[in-house]
């Protein structure tokens, strides 16, 4: 599909070292180097500066890096595509997953919809929460991923161009870091958030969250509010080093290990469900089918 010295080259660029490139390949460095060199001999490029500190990307080599991690995805995303079409008449659901949309919630779904399904399979396809992928993935699901479980309102389907299945409503909890003032309670009152930083998705993400927003700025106008534009392993990194407090659902509390997260007593909640393309292919019909006689 590529030429395999492409991944010995991302190798060595992360490692900045051929010896650590070639314990991670579980070569010799002098196989490595060899690579290399055929590398750049027939790209006609010097991909390395060789100091004694170590190896730092020419300037060529640093466009060729990016490239080349975007090529290898592009090949593996075709050979997934290609398993996908031999098994076009097999019943296999694709799953996406990631740490904000883990198909654990899920899988109290799975034995009841083989009930009504027996003969349909399940396929986990990991997947990096970022932006970007956000908007491929959402924007294409049924192509490598049929379906995402997650939380969602109409306002965020139409900005992602898919649809959703509600399966439940997920109270909006709290996560904070464990080291939190908070964190030795097992449950919160809005007035335990009084002079506390709460993290909210930016306006007009989901009018569930809005909603909740016009509750605080009018009601409890204690609690400091600070946007962020997106639902990231970054956000929940930032909520444990800062010390804010960083709305989520009690599906999140594994995404973390040093968060922690509590139910709150307010009346604010979110559908959580199945993410979907708009014209689903026949099995994923039966699979949302059944997924509803399952609730």
């Amino acid at each position: 599909m590529y030429n395999p010295q492409l991944e010995t080259f991302i190798r060595v660029a992360d490692a900045g070292s051929f010896n650590k490139a070639a314990e991670e390949s579980y070569i010799t460095p002098t196989a490595v180097i060899k690579q290399i060199n055929l590398l750049e001999a027939s790209l006609d490029v010097k991909l390395f500066k060789r100091t004694h500190r170590g190896l730092t990307l020419t300037k060529a080599g640093k466009s060729l890096y990016q490239d080349t991690k975007y090529i290898i995805q592009y090949c593996r995303d075709s050979v997934i595509r290609a398993k996908n079409a031999m098994q076009e008449d097999a019943k296999v659901i694709r799953i996406g997953s990631s740490p904000m949309t883990p198909a654990q919630l899920l899988m109290q779904l799975w034995t009841k919809i083989q009930e009504h399904c027996p003969d349909m399979k399940f396929q986990i396809i990991p997947f990096e929460n970022t932006p970007e992928n956000a908007r491929e993935i959402l924007g294409n699901l049924g192509k490598n991923i049929d379906v995402i479980g997650g939380i969602f309102d109409e306002t965020m389907l139409d900005l992602r161009r898919c649809k959703g299945l509600e399966l439940s409503r997920e109270p909006f909890c709290c996560a904070v870091s464990i080291h939190h003032r908070l964190a030795s309670k097992d449950r919160l009152q809005l007035k335990d958030l009084y002079g506390e930083n709460l993290m909210l998705m930016r306006r007009e993400w989901s009018n569930y969250v809005d909603r909740l927003r016009d509750d605080i700025w009018q009601n409890h106008s204690q609690i400091h509010i600070i946007d962020f534009d997106f639902y990231s392993m970054e956000v929940f990194n930032r909520c444990e080093n800062s010390n804010d407090v960083l709305l989520a659902i009690a599906g999140w509390a594994s995404v973390h290990p040093l968060l922690k997260v509590i139910p709150v007593e307010w009346e604010h909640s979110i559908p959580y469900g199945l993410l979907h393309s708009p014209h689903p292919s026949e099995n994923v019909k039966q699979f949302l089918a059944a997924a509803q006689m399952a609730l």
